[in-house]
């Protein structure tokens, strides 16, 4: 199978093109988001895919939309047998990696809970003694345990690094309320996925969220707890102090800090032994959750 990399379909001119996911018109108040199988990090695009990534990334946020009940979301469809012309005619393009949702107002900001302290946090961490404004004791070690789970937004950009900022700067932008109401959703899924999967033996260690308003309410949107915008670690071989092995892109990140590329020029293809250990990855926290959930 190769990878699914570009779509374009003749009868229709699609909407958006992000990092991973394309969006297409459906009518005045539905649009279709697919997954593709490209794969980013360091926020560039690599130029080989991992083929059915996208399958995945689909299949997992579609189960934790299902399973996540205190919170609305933007899906309307996702079995592909109820598709509209012209999608239903494209079954090797649409099918398994594509959803009907509403139309929002997207919220420009990453809503991130953090449970641990790695990546950018850590960095952050190392350098400041914060992450996010969030003053943080000394001497924590990297993917220690947070004593409580935190909030940490972030600038949502089209091109370039998303930037870490205060809740008090996004209060300023969308309000005290709805920036208050935000830190609490997104730690309470944060808290539902985490829990649920400590019966797997996995740690989540941190999540990315997106939300939009629809009809004036806040609601869920875009991807759910998927390995492209959280961390999977095994909790069997987890111990802090080191970077745990995970399920999810910090594999092709720790790679990529192993080669010369120097994340600011386009990046050179993955080798297929990444690109297939990054699938078997994906793959693994698909069964895992989906194991969850029998």
């Amino acid at each position: 199978m190769k990878p699914l990399i570009s779509i374009d379909i003749p009868e229709i001119k699609k909407l958006y093109q992000g990092k991973v996911r394309d969006l297409f018109p459906v009518d005045d108040e539905h649009m279709l988001i697919v997954s593709t199988d490209r794969i980013s990090a360091f926020d560039y695009i690599f130029p080989n895919g991992i083929a059915g990534k996208g399958i995945i990334l689909n299949k997992i946020s579609n189960i934790w939309f299902k399973q996540i009940g205190f919170i609305k979301n933007h899906i309307v469809e996702d079995n592909f047998s109820n598709f509209p012309a012209p999608y239903s005619n494209y079954p090797e393009i649409f099918k398994d990696r594509s959803i009907i949702v509403k139309k929002t107002k997207r919220i420009d900001f990453e809503c991130v809970a953090r449970g641990y302290i790695i990546g950018g946090g850590w960095k952050e961490y190392q350098e400041k003694g914060e992450i996010s404004g969030i003053k943080l004791p000394a001497g924590l070690e990297m993917a220690e345990k947070f004593p409580e789970t935190l909030f940490t937004p972030a600038t949502k950009e089209d091109t370039g690094h998303d930037m870490n900022i205060s809740i008090d700067f996004m209060k300023k932008d969308i309000g005290e309320k709805d920036s208050e109401f935000l830190s609490e959703i997104t730690k309470e899924v944060y808290k539902f996925g985490r829990d649920k999967l400590e019966a797997a033996g996995i740690i989540l260690a941190d999540t990315k969220l997106e939300f939009g308003y629809h009809n004036g309410e806040i609601i869920l949107i875009d991807e759910v707890m998927t390995p492209d915008s959280s961390r999977f670690w095994d909790g069997k071989l987890y111990k802090k102090g080191s970077s745990p092995v995970s399920y999810d892109k910090q594999f092709i990140r720790d790679y990529i800090d192993t080669t010369p590329w120097d994340k600011n020029s386009p990046p050179p293809p993955l080798p297929d032994e990444i690109v297939d250990k990054t699938y078997e990855k994906y793959n693994e926290i698909l069964l895992k959750i989906e194991n969850v959930f029998k």
